[in-house]
């Protein structure tokens, strides 16, 4: 069984997620930890549960998702992986800190440890997550999903009753809207979504009432 804690970080309020099973592996996705006390309160969750952290994982490459990468990194010794096709928005992670918010960012970013593809799978513990390249707010996003928990992480695709904006540098609404196709196509209706933004939902639920699916 999959323990998941939720940390909610920055001025953005996007979600982090701690994702670990029985055997104290875990990964943690999307590490959006701006202020120090967000950074803390994902680090003494890892110490405090005695968690072996085996991933960084970024659904996209948009600052406000990969803030507390150097953190993760300095304490754990994680480097992100993100798709592939994100590579180029990895490089521009502090101009986007200034482009979203003016904010002048001079932590450091490290180095991608791997460029993620769909037909890669993460492992750690007795787990595994699938991968579903979901193009459209960014080139690279991907949903990251757990087949045996009927769980999905899709990042800022997809929202409970929304979808993630397309007007940002390399988005494509159409290139989104087909990835909800392929979502609703790939995935159980009983899967739960954890998005990358506000509360989690069904799939089944984003079929039938989300306007975005229609």
């Amino acid at each position: 069984m999959l323990n998941i804690q939720r940390i909610v970080c920055n001025m953005f309020q996007e979600n982090c997620y701690i994702v670990s099973d029985d055997t104290k592996e875990c990964v943690i996705i999307d590490c959006g930890a701006f202020y120090e006390e967000e950074k803390k309160e994902i680090t003494n969750y890892i110490r405090d549960n005695q968690l072996i952290p085996k991933h960084l994982l970024c659904t996209h490459a948009h600052i406000d998702h990969n803030f507390g990468n150097y953190a993760i990194c300095k304490e754990f010794g994680l480097k992100p992986e993100v798709c592939i096709n994100d590579k180029i928005l990895m490089h521009k992670l502090k101009e986007q800190a200034y482009t979203f918010i003016g904010l002048t960012y001079n932590e450091e970013i490290p180095e991608v440890e791997k460029y993620l593809k769909e037909a890669d799978t993460i492992s750690f513990g007795t787990h595994c997550f699938s991968i579903l390249q979901t193009p459209g707010h960014t080139p690279g996003s991907v949903l990251f999903y757990c087949k045996d928990e009927s769980i999905a992480f899709s990042g800022d695709t997809l929202f409970r009753m929304s979808i993630g904006r397309t007007d940002f540098e390399f988005g494509s609404y159409n290139e989104i809207i087909n990835s909800l196709k392929k979502i609703a196509s790939s995935l159980p209706a009983e899967t739960i979504i954890l998005p990358g933004h506000g509360d989690k939902t069904t799939l089944k639920d984003e079929i039938t009432y989300n306007p975005y699916f229609k």
